[in-house]
C-alpha cells in the first residue's frame, strides 16, 4: 500500500494522508499534526507567568489532536463540560504536563 497526501492545513499545522488497500477495499486517512509550537509556547508561558487573568486563569491548551487522541484512546471529550473529571485527570498527569502552561491545582 501506498501512503498519498490528502490535505493539510497550515494554520493548524495539521496534515493528512490517505491509503488504498485494493486487496481489502479498506481506506485509512491518517491525520498528523505538529504540537511542537503549542508545547513550546506552554513551557515559555510557563516561566514568564502565572496565568493569571483579570477574571480568570489559563489552565491549559490542548491542541486539537491532543484532544481527538483523548476522545480515541479513553473515551475522553475534552469539550464537554460533563467530561470534566477526566479532563482534570489527564491534565494532573505527568505525561500531560506540558499542555498546562501553569502548575495551580486544577
Amino acid at each position: 500500500m501506498t501512503e498519498y497526501y490528502f490535505d493539510s492545513d497550515p494554520a493548524a499545522g495539521t496534515w493528512e494522508t490517505f491509503e488504498y488497500d485494493e486487496d481489502t477495499g479498506n481506506v485509512t486517512i491518517r491525520k498528523y499534526a505538529d504540537v511542537q509550537p503549542a508545547l513550546d509556547y506552554n513551557k515559555s508561558f510557563h516561566l514568564d507567568s502565572d496565568g493569571k487573568g483579570k477574571d480568570m486563569w489559563l489552565a491549559a491548551s490542548i491542541p486539537d489532536t491532543i484532544a481527538l487522541k483523548w476522545l480515541r484512546e479513553y473515551g475522553v471529550n475534552a469539550w464537554r463540560a460533563d467530561h470534566w473529571p477526566a479532563v482534570k485527570r489527564l491534565l494532573e498527569d505527568p505525561e500531560w504536563r506540558h499542555l498546562r502552561p501553569t502548575s495551580f491545582r486544577l
